[in-house]
């Protein structure tokens, strides 16, 4: 797979995941080019991650970020908070509402829909 077309895939699902959650009320998600490293690469694993297994489910998604997410310091916490190295997601899959498990099923169809994976 072409790493531009994975980057490119990447940026479609971060953007779709932002005003995803701008409709939620939450605002703390920033452009793709004003996203910090991290957080683009995050994106990019997760398109990696779909690319090597197109049909594991989303909670596989989620699992992957929080494993992620864990390796690089990151715990539950009430509110997001990169500086904390904090989020309200760091939970089973299970264990999130239905409108945050939505994102692991939205960013796996925008990514399957810009590579042109069934």
């Amino acid at each position: 797979m072409n790493y531009k077309k994975m980057v490119d895939a990447a940026k479609a699902a971060h953007e779709v995941n932002r005003v995803y959650c701008l409709a939620l009320g939450d605002e703390s998600q920033p452009l793709w080019g004003d996203a910090p490293t991290w957080q683009q690469d995050s994106a990019i694993h997760g398109v990696e991650a779909i690319v090597k297994n197109p049909n594991h489910p989303p909670s596989t998604s989620h699992d992957n970020w929080m494993e992620e997410k864990t390796k690089s310091g990151w715990k539950y916490g009430p509110i997001k908070d990169p500086a904390k190295k904090e989020h309200p997601c760091m939970v089973p899959y299970d264990d999130l509402p239905v409108d945050q498990r939505m994102k692991d099923t939205i960013f796996m169809a925008v990514v399957k829909g810009v590579l042109g994976i069934e």
